[in-house]
């Protein structure tokens, strides 16, 4: 296999792993950000949390492996983002920690003021990862002050600019209405009707901000000089996915309303790695400092080695994520019996 060849490939292996990630760690982010508005009960909140505890550390498992393929594959991409993003990244991390302890302290005591801490603990890790990671994306598709050493030379408060705290805003609605299309598939009785109201209100919040993040791609990012004023079929194609999940909805059809909100990630996702291509970090300062596949990657014998790896233990991990998937696919109700503390 040719160098160039090998540097393409995993670039759309890193933006796999991307998506994986986000189509298996969205709806936790979501059913995590809405634990303490849905659950009024502790039943309930358990049952929430149920409809995602066999899963969601393993999910996580994806947002690893893009950060290491990232170090293995293009090494001066991963320098920079990660030194560049550190404060962001750091915060990242305090968000999944948030939530991880949450989920395994939560029952250790049966004392409501303990259990809501954790429940508030839950939802604000969530957020906040939801926050960075969609205010993280929006910048590198702006682009970010990047000198001629592959060094960023900006600190937090760049990030922190209106079209990047868009793409935040943009990630949280999504993933809140891909959560709670999430739990009409996963609970019984009341507590299921509850989460399909709560979609058809979150539906409206996230078809705004996602047809105004669309909208202001044009005026802060290189989109209408690199692909041109028509965007083509993928990224009109995620608007129109997320607009037509009300239809679903309405008709109670909360399958297809979870596959249409997951469309919506998948080809979002592709539409920001196709914008990229083939660059991984874009420079504001010049154009030609950006870093792309071509002058971050890691060496060809590299990523000979990491393909072969790849090619054996990908299909295994898919595996038994779908088989872990089918055996925890029954519906979960509010019944204490039933309830796995």
């Amino acid at each position: 296999m040719s160098y160039e060849f090998l540097q393409t490939l995993w670039f759309i292996l890193i933006a796999v792993l991307w998506i994986g990630f986000f189509i298996l760690e969205g709806f936790d982010f979501g059913v995590g950000m809405l634990l303490p508005f849905l659950g009024k009960k502790d039943e309930e909140r358990r049952a929430i949390i149920n409809t995602i505890g066999s899963t969601w550390d393993g999910n996580e498992v994806w947002l690893l492996t893009a950060g290491g393929a990232t170090f293995a594959a293009f090494p001066h991409w991963y320098a920079t983002m990660f030194s560049g993003f550190y404060l962001a990244l750091f915060l990242l991390v305090i968000g999944l920690i948030i939530r991880g302890i949450s989920f395994e302290y939560r029952s250790k005591d049966a004392n409501p003021k303990w259990r809501h801490t954790f429940d508030w603990m839950i939802a604000i890790g969530s957020f906040l990862c939801a926050l960075l990671l969609g205010t993280a994306f929006s910048n590198l598709a702006r682009g970010v002050p990047i000198n001629a050493d592959m060094m960023y030379t900006g600190n937090l408060f760049t990030l922190l600019n209106p079209f990047g705290l868009l793409g935040g805003v943009t990630m949280v609605s999504v993933f809140l209405l891909y959560g709670s299309t999430f739990l009409t598939l996963k609970l019984e009785g009341e507590l299921r009707e509850r989460a399909r109201e709560l979609s058809k209100n979150l539906y409206v919040l996230a078809a705004i901000v996602v047809v105004l993040l669309a909208f202001f791609t044009y005026t802060s990012t290189d989109i209408s000089t690199k692909i041109g004023i028509n965007p083509g079929f993928t990224p009109l194609s995620a608007v129109i996915a997320i607009l037509v999940t009300t239809f679903f909805i309405n008709r109670k059809m909360e399958g297809w309303a979870f596959l249409s909100v997951a469309l919506h990630i998948v080809l979002t996702q592709v539409s920001f790695f196709t914008l990229m291509f083939p660059r991984v970090m874009i420079s504001s300062l010049n154009p030609e400092w950006s870093l792309t596949i071509y002058n971050a990657s890691s060496s060809q014998y590299t990523l000979t080695v990491m393909s072969i790896v790849a090619l054996v233990f990908v299909p295994i991990v898919l595996v038994y994520q779908g088989w872990a998937y089918y055996i925890f696919r029954k519906r979960i109700s509010t019944d204490k019996k039933t309830l796995i503390y």
